[in-house]
């Protein structure tokens, strides 16, 4: 079977189509050949340079002459951008205040807001709640021998986690996985106009909802995030309405996404690689070092792309204008060779770990700490109640490059 990607070294240039299963579904090929000798190269289907290396992603993410925006420092006509499309506006309003895309010093403001939620010391607090939900799933299925793991335990848990600590109840969750998942779907390569009005659909109808939350609010305050970001004053000053609206869907969708995907792709990893899990799990300390390992080995997000703020002449000779978009491939960079050895390999008892799967400088997830603790105690939890776990069915790759996923994982025990 030929290779889903092309590789022309000397012209340092590749193709890979995003929405080839044989290319989504197992990307790795495409990163070790990367490795040997490309590790900044043009991507044709993206029509954007790229970078495939450890030191150059992580260096990268920490440059501030690269930023997730554009149009506060250039023009949609001078850097090329596009008109907004009218179909997408309620997409586009959604995502205005969205941390993600935000540059200092609106970036600043917004996260030192919401940043005293994720910290480490109120993190631990939920530790007894994550075990909760992690029981009450596994509860839930583990008479029948059988299960679709990612609808039935690794989605749940961090939706309703996330959906509690911005102050918003349980039972909501599935709408909000639902429109989550639709408002992501803008994410993968050559979307088309249905799926940009479905999404369009979902963030207006995510908007209302937590507006009418917002009004609650207003009416009764509660000791909530959403009250906080209410009723926090910074430099004086209030967050608009549309501010908080765009950091609460934000948080929503990003407090679980990249959970979900590790939560899956971890389990696959572990039952593919042979090793015992009671080792992999055996106290606190390996229970991390497995987590980590997790993150490394199968990244939940691939690419994070980044704008030239400014024209750019990189170490390599590189030469970038303003506006030129980057894309900054965390999970071959998590495969690199010259930072890790046998990088191909699922080793959690690895002593040279660390990855980038959370990014790095000012835009780092604030959730990590969050997601850490959720996946340290589901997965252990999980591989403790069902030692014999196994995988049923192929498990299969969500179409959706960017978020690297499993849409299925069917287990039996």
């Amino acid at each position: 079977m030929n290779a889903p990607f092309r590789i022309d070294m000397p012209g340092k240039r590749a193709a890979a189509d995003p929405r080839n299963p044989q290319f989504f579904g197992n990307p790795y090929a495409f990163y070790t050949d990367l490795h040997a000798g490309l590790p900044a190269f043009h991507w044709d289907d993206y029509r954007h340079w790229c970078f495939s290396g450890f030191r150059d992603v992580s260096a990268l993410l920490r440059d501030r002459r690269f930023g997730r925006q554009i149009l506060h420092v250039a023009t949609r006509e001078e850097v090329g951008l596009p008109p907004p499309k009218p179909h997408a506006a309620d997409f586009d309003r959604a995502e205005a205040y969205s941390l993600l895309n935000l540059e200092p010093p609106e970036h600043t403001r917004l996260r030192g807001l919401v940043n005293r939620a994720f910290v480490s010391r109120q993190v631990e607090q939920l530790r007894p709640r994550v075990l909760s939900l992690a029981d009450e799933m596994i509860d839930r299925f583990e008479a029948a021998g059988e299960v679709e793991i990612i609808r039935a335990f690794a989605a749940p848990i961090p939706a309703i986690i996330i959906a509690e600590l911005i102050g918003l109840p349980a039972e909501m969750a599935p709408q909000l996985l639902d429109w989550s998942n639709r408002m992501v779907r803008m994410y993968m390569y050559g979307v088309d106009e249905a799926t940009e009005r479905d999404a369009n659909a979902a963030s207006r109808e995510f908007m209302d909802y937590v507006a009418s939350e917002l009004d609650n609010r207003r009416r009764k305050p509660r000791v909530d995030l959403l009250t906080h970001m209410l009723e926090a004053e910074i430099d004086g000053q209030k967050l608009g309405q549309d501010e908080v609206v765009s950091t609460a869907i934000l948080l929503l969708n990003a407090g679980h996404e990249a959970t979900v995907h590790t939560t899956g792709n971890g389990i696959k990893a572990i039952l593919e690689s042979g090793l015992d899990p009671r080792t992999m799990f055996a106290d606190d300390r390996q229970t991390a070092a497995t987590v980590e390992e997790c993150l490394r080995f199968d990244a939940p997000l691939h690419m994070f792309t980044r704008y030239a703020l400014e024209p750019v002449t990189l170490d390599n000779g590189l030469t970038l204008r303003k506006g030129d978009v980057v894309g900054l491939m965390l999970g071959a960079a998590n495969r690199d060779p010259s930072r890790f050895s046998d990088p191909d390999r699922f080793d959690p008892f690895r002593t040279d770990g660390g990855n980038v799967s959370f990014g790095a400088g000012i835009h780092f997830c604030i959730g990590a700490p969050l997601a850490r603790l959720e996946l340290q105690i589901a997965m252990r939890r999980l591989f403790e109640r069902l030692p014999g776990l196994r995988i049923a069915q192929p498990p299969r790759y969500a179409n959706v490059f960017h978020f690297h996923g499993l849409e299925r994982l069917d287990l039996a025990w």
